[in-house]
């Protein structure tokens, strides 16, 4: 098993959404020849969150995709209503979930405050859902993620892990539940680090100046707890997907020309 890290340079946000979403669909297509069933994470934000789900239901390649053998999941998620505009799970369904024909019982969202009106309870709940799906083959408590999407804040977070934080980046259970979190709303939920490096694959998309220094950080090896998009490994492979503008402080060297 091979595990690599690479920069792809695209000169927009526009090619850069774009190019994600070819590159995932010719993914799940190489993946269904070799799985039965294909685990997504999918994240929240504007580019790798909405930008590249809407990009995937409008791409033509979309119809060659059995959906039924696609099950999603979510890196973290803001602990609100059912509905709420703000909730990642929301988003992915206006921009992705319903234009494609994928089983309801292949989403598997984290609970909303409707549903389980306790985070902590709801941290429990799909720490449990996630267990239920385990790949006993590869000895993990979780599904195989064959792709998991993160996005990066300025600050270098990813999903709901932020820099420095009392809820800690390194935490060892499945699911944390943060009541306070540094950017609003304060109740998230989220897959701890261990769990995302548990994934096959992680893409990482970045776009805009504003992520110039998080990517950075990322690719010099800074402390997880300071930079938790330093910590994010795949088993197989790492690829930061960025835009001209994010990868303005990326050494040439540093910079892949192809997946």
């Amino acid at each position: 098993m091979t595990n690599e890290r690479r920069v792809l340079v695209h000169p927009d946000v526009e090619g850069l959404i774009a190019a994600v979403a070819a590159r995932f669909l010719t993914k799940l297509t190489d993946l269904m020849d070799e799985y039965r069933d294909v685990n997504v994470v999918l994240t929240g934000g504007t580019a790798g969150g909405q930008g590249v789900q809407h990009a995937i239901a409008t791409s033509p390649m979309r119809g060659a995709i059995d959906w039924s053998r696609v099950h999603f999941w979510w890196g973290d998620e803001r602990f609100l209503p059912a509905g709420h505009e703000d909730r990642n799970e929301t988003q992915a369904h206006e921009a992705l979930l319903d234009h494609i024909p994928v089983p309801p019982q292949n989403v598997h969202p984290f609970p909303d405050s409707d549903a389980v009106p306790d985070i902590e309870e709801a941290a429990r709940v799909y720490a449990a859902e996630l267990a239920a799906h385990a790949d006993p083959a590869l000895r993990l408590t979780v599904p195989r993620f064959d792709i998991t999407f993160l996005g990066v804040g300025p600050d270098g977070h990813i999903a709901s892990l932020f820099p420095e934080h009392d809820v800690r980046v390194d935490d060892d259970r499945l699911v944390i539940a943060d009541r306070n979190s540094p950017k609003p709303p304060p109740e998230r939920l989220s897959l701890t680090l261990p769990v995302i490096n548990s994934s096959q694959r992680i893409w990482m998309v970045l776009s805009g100046a504003e992520k110039a220094s998080a990517l950075g950080l990322a690719l010099a090896g800074a402390s997880p707890i300071e930079v938790p998009a330093a910590g994010a490994q795949g088993r197989r492979r790492t690829v930061f997907f960025v835009d001209q503008e994010a990868a303005q402080d990326v050494p040439q060297n540093l910079i892949a020309s192809s997946y």
